[in-house]
């Protein structure tokens, strides 16, 4: 079973972004299991998803506190102490970031995928919602599955500007930076 931590702010489209992903896990054959954490500020304010992947029917309802990915769409909310110790040995983590990987030095243990998802976000006429795009990030980072599960579930779930979240979705798995963990 996989287990996935999305963490961004209110108004990132976070929520949305893991019902997206487990419906193109769905789509790929897989049963998912989302679920969210927020109060009752909303806009601008941290909000966390968490999503269970397996091959079969998923009957665990609890919290994740160990999850073996991590799912980021704001870099000022990661605080590299805390995702070290929560976060999994072998663990994945995909960041919306315009950082470099050298100043992301305290994650170099994890596979990370950077992507500047804002940029392609706000290029596209999609302004601060980067869903899509770190989502087609994340999709090339695990590239186990074909992309066109993940496409159609943006096609399924965003009710307007289709388009131009299918081309974030697609810009993002092409440009991704995709860095395997460091011995440093």
């Amino acid at each position: 079973m996989n287990e996935i931590k999305f963490i961004g702010r209110g108004g990132q489209g976070v929520v949305i972004a893991s019902q997206m992903l487990g419906l193109a896990f769905f789509n790929a054959g897989l049963y998912p299991q989302c679920f969210s954490v927020f109060g009752g500020e909303r806009r601008g304010a941290p909000v966390m998803s968490f999503l269970r992947v397996d091959e079969k029917k998923i009957l665990l309802k609890c919290g994740i506190r160990n999850p073996r990915e991590l799912i980021c769409l704001d870099d000022s909310l990661i605080d590299t102490g805390e995702i070290r110790s929560s976060l999994r040995a072998g663990g994945r983590i995909c960041v919306n970031t315009g950082q470099e990987y050298e100043s992301l030095i305290p994650l170099h243990s994890f596979t990370l995928a950077l992507i500047d998802a804002r940029k392609i976000s706000e290029t596209l006429g999609l302004g601060r919602v980067m869903n899509t795009a770190v989502l087609g990030a994340y999709w090339r980072m695990v590239d186990h599955l074909p992309l066109d599960s993940l496409l159609s579930a943006v096609e399924d779930s965003i009710p307007a500007k289709k388009q131009e979240n299918l081309e974030a979705v697609r810009r993002a798995y092409e440009a991704v930076n995709i860095y395997e963990p460091s011995n440093e």
